[in-house]
Order: structure tokens, then C-alpha cells, then sequence
């Protein structure tokens, strides 16, 4: 598959868990008292990453 291609070649998927401007694109944001700082609410795209170069951003909406 897709995925075990991308793992053979050492392309690893960004975690969309905190909000990191060196990782991920911001497209949209939501204040909700419920929810941490940063915290990333939905994502559009996934983003990759090979070592320490990224491939692609992810595209998230994050919160506060």
C-alpha cells in the first residue's frame, strides 16, 4: 500500500496533536474555552516528514 511505500523510504506522518508552525499550516481557528491552547481541532491534509525536512505541511484548524 500508499503508506508502507512512504514507510519504506523513511517518510514518516506529522502528528496533529499541538499546534507547531515548524509542521503544520493553520487555515482556520476556533476559540472554545473547552479545548487547550494550541490544540489542533481538525485536520485538512495530512503533512510528512523524512528525517528532519518536511515534505508537506499538515493543514489543521486549531484552537485559542
Amino acid at each position: 500500500s500508499f503508506a508502507e511505500a512512504l514507510q519504506k523510504l523513511g517518510v514518516t506522518e506529522i502528528e496533529a496533536k499541538t499546534f507547531d508552525p515548524k509542521l503544520h499550516n493553520a487555515v482556520m481557528h476556533v476559540e472554545d474555552d473547552t479545548l487547550g491552547e494550541g490544540e489542533i481541532v481538525e485536520v485538512f491534509q495530512k503533512g510528512y516528514i523524512k528525517g528532519d525536512k518536511v515534505i508537506r505541511y499538515a493543514m489543521v484548524k486549531s484552537a485559542n
